[in-house]
């Protein structure tokens, strides 16, 4: 295992196979394949932690439910679940939030294992009127639903406000026909996270180059003579290695050819699933779950980094029906697309006819016999 030049701090064991581990932590509530998702949450079967950190976790109205006065769902949280998640860069309060990553969850009825894939950003689609905001509807990339839908005549643009519009132009795109979660996800707080665990081990499957950073970290230099950057840059090589909290949050922001990442914005949403699937491996490791301060570290940092919504059902609730998941029973998806128009024509993604039989499988609960006729849609660590 290497560890790359950076401020990565100590840790990352490997996977614990659970031999050695004390029962407390043996007995502990696990946040499954939620936890990847969920800035890397573990949740623990012990009363003040899982008050500490729900009462960390920012909360909102995420789909509208509240302000049309809606009950909350007091029923058990029961599959199939579908689990809409929004990772967002921070910006200027007054600036509208733009959805830099858009990625749904899908656990089936037997609630042991999930499909986690991704909606490419820049997927040109039809985007519902929004009276809320004032929108009347248009077409568009999809990460601009939600800043659409962010604006409040007289205040500050609402992420969550935003979050609804996405929400209901992604159903119209999928055929899901209603979210049983959402959750806006702060990418900086990924940092905090990593770092509050210690780094976590990762497979890097090609060379790739950060446009943004150089190898100690700090941003590199803009460019004086036209658009872009100069200066040395951080380097991912391929392998295992090692990564700290900037190192790993640089590595999957990469999406230009010239940095090594020939599948553009494709290979992004990849580098995203095996990162997210990487920091559930390290939340698992006794290298944290047996550490109380440093579990007590992440839980605080994930806390920070989540708006959270469960229609009703808390995080808690969700960890409990969860529990059954774990990160090798998560099959990562890739949907097949392609640009429409090049250069100055470009105007963003489609996906493929055969996206469309994807979303019909998961309708119909098929999707282990859809993945067994369809292998290419199996994303691949390696």
């Amino acid at each position: 295992m290497e560890k790359l030049v950076g401020k990565a701090g100590k840790g990352g064991g490997k996977p614990s196979r659970w031999s050695g581990v004390p029962r407390w932590a043996r007995t502990c509530t696990i946040f499954g394949a939620v936890l990847m998702l969920l800035s890397g949450v573990v949740l623990v079967g012990y009363e003040a932690l899982l008050a500490r950190y729900e009462g960390a976790v920012g909360k909102a109205d995420l789909f509208g439910d509240q302000a049309a006065g809606a009950q909350e769902r007091k029923s058990d949280v029961k599959g199939p679940l579908n689990i809409l998640l929004v990772g967002i860069d921070p910006r200027k309060p007054e600036d509208r939030p733009l959805a830099d990553s858009i990625m749904v969850l899908h656990v089936p009825a037997s609630m042991d294992r999930a499909y986690l894939f991704s909606l490419p950003r820049d997927l040109y689609v039809d985007i519902p009127e929004f009276g809320k905001a004032g929108y009347g509807g248009g077409s568009g990339k999809l990460n601009g639903a939600m800043s659409h839908g962010s604006v409040v005549q007289g205040q500050n643009p609402s992420a969550p406000q935003g979050f609804e519009l996405l929400a209901t132009t992604v159903q119209n795109v999928t055929g899901i026909e209603r979210f049983d979660a959402g959750a806006i996800i702060n990418f900086t707080g990924f940092q905090k996270i990593v770092d509050a665990m210690g780094g976590v081990d990762m497979y890097i499957e090609r060379d790739v180059k950060s446009e943004h950073r150089e190898p100690d970290g700090t941003h590199r230099k803009g460019n004086p003579y036209g658009e872009g950057y100069i200066g040395p840059q951080a380097e991912y090589k391929k392998g295992n290695h090692h990564l700290s909290g900037w190192q790993a949050l640089d590595y999957v922001r990469q999406r230009y050819p010239k940095n090594g990442v020939p599948d553009a914005d494709y290979g992004r949403q990849r580098h995203q699933q095996q990162f997210i699937k990487a920091m559930v491996n390290q939340a698992f490791s006794a290298d944290v779950v047996t550490n109380p301060i440093k579990l007590d570290r992440v839980i605080r940092a994930a806390g920070q980094s989540l708006t959270f919504n469960g229609r009703g059902n808390s995080v808690v609730d969700f960890a409990i029906a969860l529990k059954g998941v774990r990160s090798e029973n998560v099959e990562l998806i890739k949907l097949p697309g392609e640009g429409i128009g090049t250069g100055s024509a470009y105007r963003g993604e489609r996906l493929l006819p055969a996206a469309d039989d994807f979303f019909t499988a998961l309708k119909n609960e098929q999707l282990d016999a859809f993945l067994l006729e369809h292998p290419e849609f199996r994303n691949r660590n390696k």
